[in-house]
């Protein structure tokens, strides 16, 4: 592919992508969450609640969240109603511009908190309280009320760390929660993982926590508190290292591409790329020895079981990388795919044209009306029942504020309320925060 083409390619990628659904259809439809979340980690929590189907109601400051209109944005897009970034965490919500130190608004927010089954919020601890929205007072209005809090170090009511007060983002999670110090090429030169899972593992959790709660709630009438450090996060999917410096008192140590205690178990160039392969078992190792043109390993004392092969880890990866570099990825999947573990390394552009993507309908395309349609990955729970998947583009700011405000409006109408949004700017304590 062209160079040109290639820098191209994303522009029409949404004509080989599935088209938004028109409605909810997940398995927690009829559920309400409220998202007053900021950054990543809250909104990719709320996010996937409104895959499932939750009607999620994002509650944004005067002016909107942090990183609304953080670009990039798209070269057609004139009105810039909303960056990537925001835009890739926040679909399939409904979006509400409330200044809640104003008391008109503040009630506005309490009669929603009525509403609604589960609440979601990462600031810094204190925060909210400060507001007189917090915990408390939103139980006293909804005594059935799940609300969960992101926070880097969590909160007191479930553990006070000393570090409460500290605001976190995504690196400082990764490196106190041990995904750094076993990542890397070598103790040397550790990094952080690419993806921001000290963001978005933490969010996946807190969605979980918060559906757990929303049921013990059904059952008993009694909603509760519940709150996710990103440090804990972090911790909890560090199990390996953790175990195996607890068995042995070595800790899981940074080994690029491969993996400690498994030969061959890496990524490996190609003529046109790079692909992983994996070969743990016996059968598997001595299948892929005989694809390769060298079935002399799968006997060669050196390498013929795990533990020879994990000695002598260059005289393997040196058989294998010599016989990748002159195949293509493409001639690599037809001859070891279905028989022993492969894969070639994508990037978005790649995922356009995968037929397992395409089968799975991993990408849709999002229309936005502002812009050209772009891309978004499909949520991957799969149901057979109630499918989960998206159906509304991100929010402009306060779009649906009137929609919201009538709702209320037609179950208790609010006594002496102004129905206006200040003008004034983003709370000065909630855009300091950290997630």
């Amino acid at each position: 592919m062209g160079h040109d083409v290639a820098m191209s390619a994303h522009l029409d990628a949404h004509e080989y992508a599935t088209p938004m659904g028109d409605h909810a259809t997940g398995p927690l439809v009829g559920l309400r969450i409220l998202d007053l979340t900021h950054a990543l980690a809250g909104p990719f929590a709320g996010m996937y609640l409104a895959d499932l189907g939750a009607d999620v109601i994002k509650v944004e400051p005067p002016g909107g969240e942090m990183v609304r209109f953080i670009g990039p944005f798209t070269r057609d897009d004139d009105a810039k109603l909303y960056g990537s970034r925001y835009a890739s965490r926040n679909r399939n919500k409904r979006a509400i511009e409330l200044d809640l130190r104003d008391p008109d608004d503040r009630e506005v927010f309490l009669q929603l908190v009525e509403t609604a089954d589960g609440l979601l919020e990462n600031h810094r601890a204190g925060v909210l309280d400060r507001l007189g929205i917090g915990w408390e007072v939103c139980r006293e209005r909804n005594p059935k009320l799940v609300y969960a809090a992101i926070r880097g170090f969590g909160d007191e009511r479930t553990g006070a760390s000393p570090y409460v007060d500290w605001p976190a983002f995504d690196p400082i999670a990764q490196a106190m929660g041990g995904v750094v110090s076993a990542t890397g090429t070598d103790h040397e030169h550790i990094m952080r993982c690419g993806p921001s899972i000290g963001d978005t593992v933490p969010g996946l959790m807190a969605a979980l926590g918060m559906v757990s709660a929303i049921h013990h709630a059904t059952q008993t009438g009694i909603g509760q508190f519940l709150d996710v450090a990103m440090v804990d996060a972090m911790i909890s999917i560090s199990l390996e290292t953790l175990t195996q410096w607890s068995y042995i008192g070595r800790p899981q140590a940074p080994s690029g591409n491969s993996v400690d205690g498994n030969v061959p178990f890496d990524i490996y160039r190609t003529a046109d790329g790079h692909c992983a392969i994996a070969a743990p078992t016996a059968p598997q190792f001595t299948m892929l020895c005989d694809l390769i043109g060298r079935p002399d390993l799968a006997t060669d004392e050196r390498t013929a079981h795990m533990k020879q092969r994990v000695k002598n880890r260059e005289l393997v990866d040196d058989a294998i990388s010599a016989w990748a570099l002159t195949r293509t990825n493409t001639e690599i999947l037809e001859l070891l795919g279905g028989k022993v573990p492969v894969g070639p390394v994508y990037s978005p552009e790649d995922w356009v044209h995968d037929p397992h993507v395409a089968a799975r309908e991993m990408l849709v395309s999002v229309e936005h009306g502002h812009h050209r349609p772009t891309l978004q990955p499909n949520c991957p729970i799969r149901f057979t029942e109630t499918p989960a998947g998206v159906y509304r583009r991100p929010a402009t700011l306060d779009e649906h504020g009137a929609e919201l405000r009538a709702e209320l409006a037609a179950r208790r109408p609010v006594q002496g309320a102004s129905l206006s949004v200040s003008p004034d700017e983003h709370d000065d304590e909630c855009a300091r925060q950290g997630p």
